[in-house]
């Protein structure tokens, strides 16, 4: 196999990436960048262009890459260490750069620059790796024994942290949803912490999913929810109750068909007379890819119907066709309901 780098122009040493095609499509981007017109040099750049698709691939990412607005920002920072202007990137885009002393610096502050603003896209997903210690991908579940006895199981893409140090029997819902069957134990209280709300149990199964809201239901038991901040708003439940917790406040505590509603520990989910568009906003949270309506009168459409969650995207389609709407399926796993 021919070596990616030793295929583009050869720079001072400086940074090298450890993929040597993201390594050379970096070496021409800044030479390009500082002889725009070099036909020569356009001329080896094609070469190497098309030698490869993966070539083309990664100078493609990288010319996007150089538009993301968090490219400034970055680049800003890491041109004041450097002792540049903050004012420009370190290297400007549309203009012929001089070759410097400085070359080594400035090959090694772009790659930087871009593996900065990579890792500004990634941030999210990687804290929520670094902070969890129990995490689901997209469509899959877990389930787990806690350190006290209780089980936890998380749904979909969802993430929690523990702390049982001490006395503490405390859980962070981090992301998505998680059910708990506690065991009982009157003096260490069991505490979760969703975004908006907390919920303290003695011994007790329920679950709390996160999002726009908190969302605590109660299939067995009784819990006292309250509002983080807010020791005057609280509310107690009692099975088949549920309570939604948001920046606001409170809601009224409601009744709801538990067995139903945590239809999802045994794989499937299961709706009444709901709206299409609710019902894509809940199958959407187990598919990988993205589901877009055009016309917003199809969400309206109420169905019903009692699913698969292992095939989400057949339980999309299946719905899709008694709501008589028409589905479309492109690369990539975007699916187009019209």
């Amino acid at each position: 196999m021919v070596d990616d780098r030793a295929c583009g122009p050869m720079p001072d040493n400086g940074f090298q990436h450890p993929d040597p095609v993201s390594d050379a499509a970096l070496d021409w981007f800044v030479h390009l960048q500082e002889a725009p017109q070099d036909r020569k040099l356009r001329e080896q750049f094609q070469i190497w262009l098309d030698s490869d698709p993966r070539h083309a691939a990664a100078f493609a990412k990288l010319e996007a890459m150089w538009t993301l607005p968090e490219l400034d920002i970055a680049s800003a920072r890491l041109a004041a260490r450097l002792d540049e202007t903050p004012k420009a990137r370190v290297v400007p885009a549309r203009r012929q750069v001089r070759r410097t002393g400085k070359w080594t610096k400035r090959l090694a502050a772009l790659a930087a620059v871009m593996m900065v603003a990579i890792g500004i896209r990634s941030y999210p997903a990687l804290m929520l790796r670094w902070n969890a210690d129990h995490l689901t991908a997209t469509g899959a579940q877990g389930e787990f024994v806690l350190p006290d006895g209780s089980r936890l199981m998380l749904n979909t893409a969802s993430a929690v942290a523990l702390d049982f140090e001490g006395q503490n029997r405390s859980v962070t819902l981090l992301q998505g949803e998680a059910f708990f069957d506690v065991v009982p134990d009157p003096a260490r209280p069991f505490r979760v912490a969703g975004a908006f709300g907390d919920v303290e149990v003695k011994g007790t199964a329920f679950s709390v999913r996160t999002g726009a809201e908190d969302t605590v239901i109660l299939e067995r038991g009784r819990v006292e929810v309250s509002r983080q901040g807010d020791d005057a708003g609280h509310a107690t439940l009692s099975p088949g109750e549920k309570v939604e917790v948001s920046a606001a406040g409170l809601s009224p505590v409601t009744g709801i068909d538990a067995e139903s509603a945590l239809a999802w520990r045994t794989g499937w989910v299961t709706f009444q007379e709901k709206p299409l568009a609710d019902v894509l906003a809940d199958l959407g949270r187990y598919y990988e890819g993205r589901i877009l309506t055009l016309d917003g009168s199809i969400g309206r459409v109420r169905v019903s119907g009692n699913y698969r969650l292992a095939d989400p995207e057949g339980a999309i389609r299946s719905l899709a066709e008694a709501a008589g709407v028409k589905v479309t399926r492109l690369p990539g796993g975007i699916i187009i309901l019209r």
